[in-house]
């Protein structure tokens, strides 16, 4: 089993930077892909990132890829989202997610309802 704990959101200008940390606890992290996603109001869950197990392979969700990057210390039981240039909409809950005893192959980590176990969330709002 995977517990997951996020961290690291805020309210911030457009522009700023945030690093959101998601703890996890648990033997099998180091052998999970892991997902950021983030839900807005009144709209679905979306995938925003996911890393493969070894930190190797990473994808990214076209609205945020050359700002946003995924990392992973499978020492610390940590995956990272450092996200720069934020925009109004990135605002958002952002949740952490893991799939465990998977490749990275597919995309099937593109959806939700591939992934095993959740965080409960951080909020991010990017405001001036």
């Amino acid at each position: 089993q995977v517990q997951l704990v996020e961290s690291g959101g805020g309210l911030v200008q457009p522009g700023d930077s945030l690093r959101l940390s998601c703890a996890a606890s648990g033997r099998t992290f180091s052998s999970s892909t892991m997902g950021w996603f983030r839900q807005a109001p009144g709209k679905e869950r979306e995938f925003v990132a996911a890393i493969s197990w070894s930190g190797g392979s990473t994808d990214y969700a076209d609205s945020v890829k050359g700002r946003f990057t995924i990392s992973r210390d499978n020492a610390k039981n940590t995956v990272f989202l450092q996200m720069n240039s934020l925009k109004p909409d990135d605002t958002a809950v952002y949740y952490c997610a893991a799939v465990t005893n998977r490749g990275f192959s597919g995309s099937y980590y593109y959806s939700p309802k591939e992934y095993n176990y959740w965080g409960q969330g951080t909020q991010v709002t990017v405001a001036s």
